[in-house]
């Protein structure tokens, strides 16, 4: 690169690189880093860029190795050390990232787009309590940007702090009041005392016009505030076009979940069960996980804070790591989350490979609790593997009235992590197919399922518990009926809930939509399954 006949400096290519960077002008940004690696092919700042373009490329292997040379070549530098915890993360090399952050965290002072990336790589984790200071530093340096702003406003809520929450989504939605997902956020941190920003989501609508799979947040936040004011017709309006937006862009086939329930009950019955050598002991001593799941919204988060205000147990809240270790361990190669494919391959691999495949990958989350929770509601679909993995470990399904469950999972975005929710059809087919992989289940297993029902739960909180603990092999604790006091963070949908006392109000609750849920009761009844 030269400036008329005059070469430019390693500095001045620098400077230009860094210049595209911000104008995301990834070409020049690559000629940069191409440049200065011809002149040295020791020039860490040559890396730096080329490590830049690998990231917005979505090579992490290629970035993470762009910035490792980078660190190699100058530790000094912390923009490197983030950068690679960050594709680190990515890669799900988490242990790896964390001694990165821990290294370089403390030269963040002045860096706040550096103190909101390491903020963001700590959340991604399922560490929201070492994110939040590094995002609230962030946007004290600089309060005028919207995303420092946002992920401190979202970490507040994953942590009870729901009055820092509100303050920034208001501020956010003062200077934006057409952020449709800052509406929904705002609306889901409490109940709504009156109409106002009903009518202020109403104007938006109006005002921008945008086609339905833009406004999908926002259907979502008023089809909540309206059943808060118990306006329950206009509410269900907008949970349909909520959900009959999402259907229409999903390009989701019902047939593919049933498939492959219809393979696990194949795979793993009780024969398989029983063959194979037992997992007696595993590379991490001393840990016992416990299995909470079920359909989401059906109490999976109320029991987990219930019983991880226990003093022998703690939650590493959801993680994906069973599933990423199954998909691995199966070398069936596919873009879907879980095949059928993988699991006839799974059904002879050696137990103990996933026994310790998946608690190496949550090593770094453990605390000195013998006990820890592993709350993947869907992770039900893997309760075979799990039983054979960690023989002694509890496995808690939670159960609810079928139209109640349904209703509370059509309501929720989850941003599309749940395919079969936004239809009712899609709905009644997926919950008849989940009912015969547990009643599959609770034959395989036996007693050791443990089967919690949520009306019984919330109407008898101390007796349920006792129950729970007893089954767990646990002495009670007066702590447990406290859960709401649990400070331990959540990024669940029931983020907010749990920061209350247990209550009853969900129970029922779709008797004030009965008429608009009659299709989803009559395909529920049509395949025997009781409603009341």
């Amino acid at each position: 690169m030269t400036s008329s006949a005059t070469p430019m400096t390693d500095k001045q290519v620098s400077l230009v690189g860094r210049k595209a960077y911000q104008e995301t002008d990834w070409d020049t940004v690559n000629a940069c880093s191409q440049e200065l690696l011809r002149r040295s092919n020791d020039n860490p700042e040559g890396y730096f860029l080329k490590g830049l373009v690998e990231k917005v490329s979505r090579h992490p292997v290629l970035a993470s190795e762009a910035f490792e040379q980078v660190l190699q070549l100058d530790p000094s530098r912390y923009d490197a050390g983030i950068e690679l915890a960050s594709q680190y993360v990515i890669s799900q090399r988490n242990a790896e990232a964390i001694t990165l952050l821990d290294r370089y965290c403390s030269d963040l002072a002045n860096s706040p787009r550096y103190l909101d990336m390491a903020g963001t790589a700590f959340t991604d984790m399922g560490l929201a309590a070492r994110a939040w200071p590094l995002y609230a530093k962030a946007n004290a340096l600089q309060p005028e940007i919207e995303l420092f702003k946002a992920n401190l406003a979202a970490c507040s809520v994953f942590l009870g702090k729901i009055d820092e929450a509100r303050q920034g989504y208001l501020d956010l939605l003062a200077k934006k009041p057409q952020h449709q997902r800052n509406h929904y956020h705002l609306a889901r941190l409490e109940k709504t005392p009156d109409d106002r920003h009903i009518n202020q989501m109403k104007a938006v609508l109006a005002n921008t016009n945008l086609p339905p799979d833009r406004n999908i947040f926002m259907y979502y936040a008023l089809g909540k505030e309206l059943e808060d004011l118990a306006r329950w017709d206009e509410a269900f309006h907008y949970f349909k076009l909520a959900g009959d937006a999402v259907s229409r862009v999903s390009n989701y086939d019902i047939q593919q979940d049933e498939t492959l329930i219809n393979k696990i009950i194949q795979v793993c019955d009780k024969d398989w069960l029983a063959t194979g050598t037992p997992v007696t002991t595993t590379e991490i001593k001393n840990k016992t996980p416990v299995f909470i799941l079920g359909l989401p919204r059906t109490g999976t988060t109320l029991t987990e804070r219930i019983l991880s205000s226990h003093s022998q147990v703690e939650s590493l809240g959801e993680t994906k790591f069973l599933e990423s270790v199954l998909r691995n361990l199966s070398g069936v190669p596919s873009i879907e989350k879980m095949t059928p494919e993988m699991i006839s391959a799974l059904g002879t691999v050696d137990p103990g490979l996933i026994a310790n495949g998946y608690l190496n990958a949550v090593n770094y989350l453990f605390g000195d609790k013998p006990l820890f929770i592993e709350k993947l509601p869907y992770n039900f679909l893997y309760i075979g593997f799990i039983a054979k993995a960690y023989p002694k470990a509890p496995i808690i399904r939670l159960k609810r009235n079928p139209m109640d469950s349904c209703f509370a999972i059509y309501k929720q975005p989850f941003t599309w992590a749940y395919k079969f929710s936004y239809k009712l059809e899609d709905l009644g087919r997926y919950y008849i197919a989940q009912q015969r992989l547990f009643d599959h289940w609770r034959e395989v297993l036996g007693d050791r399922l443990i089967e919690v029902d949520y009306e019984d739960l919330v109407a008898d909180q101390e007796v349920q518990t006792r129950q729970l603990l007893e089954k767990v092999g646990l002495e009670f604790e007066t702590a447990c009926l406290n859960f709401d006091q649990n400070a331990s963070a959540t990024t669940t949908a029931s983020s907010v809930q749990v920061r209350e006392k247990i209550h009853s109000r969900s129970v029922q609750r779709w008797r004030e939509f009965e008429t608009q849920l009659s299709p989803l009761r009559r395909i529920l009844e049509d395949a025997g399954i009781n409603v009341e």
